[in-house]
């Protein structure tokens, strides 16, 4: 070894790989405690674990980054495979890999912020699962016994709404349900109002109100659980939250949006004056109509009187027409019996007129004649169905396969089966046959047979 060399040697400090990480890692997490990033998210992974990895990139540049369970379950809002995010965290090393990441402590949507981003994927969610949709929407009624309130009790949207529906209605009967709009509290305490409402029957339409807000101030409003709440109720639902150009989740699952807290109020009671108004009007229309409906039955009923015969007369007259029908028949059956007293006459005298021996005569020179007609008659008849008969059983013996059997052949059978045998083909040397001749069966033994001039031997 050179002395060049060994002062090359003694000059080296040599790491580890792990002693090589760790300092890199120090330098990194004491030059790069917290760090604002932004980027696009690609990979995204969400294990059984909770924790969320994926890779931060731009068009030049990409940086592993991870988040762990406890910080992304305060997330409002989803990450995505290709959302553009900003995030708040520290520079480390994963040392098994060598690799530099970055650990998140927040995320927010780049643009629109985290709030913004969490209300257009729940609206999106709510909207697939037809939490919108009209089929689903109660009709609010026109004229309810009573009206529930939820809203901040300290509030000046409770007492526009309570001002505004006593001077519309004031017998209707108004229950405020005090629920905080805003803070950590106010999304349990909005559907626990909600509930109770429809636990106890409290009204029959309920008003959600506040006033108007920033986006963080109206979060209670975006919640799935005030959502579902909504659309749970068997009470009808006015949403009255924040200004006219604010819309919130509720807003959208309640049956009817106002646009207003006061507008809620008009839109939940009608006034009591132009309900007064129509009541008379249709009282007036209502009377108009039964008057002339009585009226137009007074007249038919006069009509009909004067067409009503009074019973007596109507008695007597029946009792007229009865007696005259009587005279009528007694008439008609004095006619019937002199004709027929008229008809036995003229009979009696044609009777008279002709001999008793000469009638009797003739009646038996008659009788015979047609007993000889008659015997005549009936021998040609059979003679003529003993011919038919005679033919018919001519032709019958003729078909009869005895009358074939008399004519010298003969029919033979393939026992034990007794099938008819055709062809020689289907017998073999040997076996029995049965022939049966116009007297007598035969039982019989092939001993050979001759098939298309081919013995079988």
């Amino acid at each position: 070894m050179t002395p060049t060399d060994s002062n090359i040697s003694a000059m080296r400090n040599v790491y580890t790989v792990s002693a090589l990480t760790a300092q890199i890692r120090n330098l990194l997490e004491k030059n790069y405690p917290f760090v604002w990033i932004s980027g696009e998210i690609s990979n995204l992974r969400v294990p059984a674990s909770g924790h969320c990895y994926f890779t931060l990139k731009d068009k030049d540049a990409q940086i592993q980054a991870v988040m762990f369970k406890g910080q992304a379950r305060n997330l409002k809002f989803d990450l995505e495979d290709g959302m553009q995010v900003t995030g708040f965290g520290r520079i480390s090393v994963y040392a098994p890999r060598g690799s530099y990441q970055i650990i998140l402590e927040y995320i927010e949507p780049s643009g629109a912020g985290a709030l913004q981003a969490a209300f257009e994927q729940l609206k999106q969610k709510l909207s697939a699962e037809g939490l919108f949709d009209e089929k689903y929407k109660k009709p609010v009624p026109f004229l309810p016994a009573a009206v529930a309130v939820i809203s901040s009790a300290t509030g000046s949207v409770v007492h526009d709404i309570i001002r505004i529906m006593s001077r519309r209605f004031a017998n209707i009967p108004i229950r405020v349900i005090a629920a905080a709009v805003q803070g950590d509290t106010a999304e349990a305490e909005i559907v626990s109002a909600i509930e109770m409402a429809n636990r106890h029957k409290a009204a029959d339409v309920i008003i959600l109100a506040r006033g108007g807000g920033s986006l963080e101030d109206l979060a209670a409003f975006n919640s799935e659980a005030v959502a579902r709440a909504i659309f749970a109720s068997e009470i009808p639902v006015i949403s009255a939250v924040g200004h006219e150009t604010d819309y919130t989740i509720a807003d959208f699952t309640a049956d009817l949006r106002a646009p207003t807290p006061s507008a809620a109020a008009e839109l939940a009671v009608p006034v009591k004056q132009d309900v007064s108004y129509t009541l008379q009007v249709l009282t007036r229309r209502l009377q108009g109509a039964i008057t002339r409906q009585v009226r137009d039955l007074r007249q038919n009923t006069q009509k009909l009187t004067r067409r009503l015969v009074h019973p007596r007369q109507r008695m007597d007259d029946l009792r007229i027409r009865m007696d005259e029908t009587h005279s009528r028949l007694i008439q008609a059956m004095k006619r019937i019996f002199e004709n027929r007293r008229e008809r036995l006459c003229w009979r009696h005298d044609r009777l008279m007129a002709v001999p008793l021996a000469d009638r009797v005569s003739a009646l038996a020179d008659r009788r015979q004649n047609l007993d000889r007609r008659l015997k005549s008659a009936g021998k040609t008849l059979v003679q003529e169905k003993r011919a038919r008969l005679e033919s018919a059983c001519g032709r019958m013996h003729a078909l009869s396969p005895l009358a074939v059997l008399d004519r010298g052949y003969s029919i033979t059978r393939v026992l034990p089966e007794k099938t008819v045998l055709t062809d020689a083909a289907a017998v073999v040397p040997g076996q029995n046959i049965e022939v049966i001749l116009a007297k007598g069966i035969l039982t019989c033994r092939i001993e050979r047979k001759n098939d298309n001039g081919k013995k079988d031997v």
